[in-house]
């Protein structure tokens, strides 16, 4: 994702309902999210499926990743044998 570009991608509220169709062809087009404002003060932010799907994607994998790291800090771990053997697998793979 690029910069945020004042001029192109903060959008008052009453423009984009006016311009709906626009700003999300836009928004595919580009891929680039799009603040909204209502006041002069930002109300929200459009975001195409993708960016969205990639957002929480990232977030699920860095929030597993810091719950391995807790669980490794409070020694909640187990040897590669010993998870083989709770899952009643085999050295090589097989059962």
């Amino acid at each position: 994702m690029r910069d945020l570009k004042v001029a192109e991608d903060i959008v008052p509220m009453a423009q984009f309902k006016a311009q709906a169709k626009k700003w999300l062809a836009r928004l595919r087009e580009t891929g680039q999210p799009l603040v909204l404002t209502q006041n002069g003060r930002s109300a929200g932010v459009v975001l195409s499926p993708e960016e969205y799907d990639r957002l929480t994607y990232r977030h699920r994998f860095l929030a597993s990743v810091g719950e391995g790291l807790d669980d490794l800090e409070a020694g909640r771990t187990i040897t590669t044998d010993d998870l083989r053997h709770r899952l009643g697998i085999g050295r090589k793979g097989g059962r």
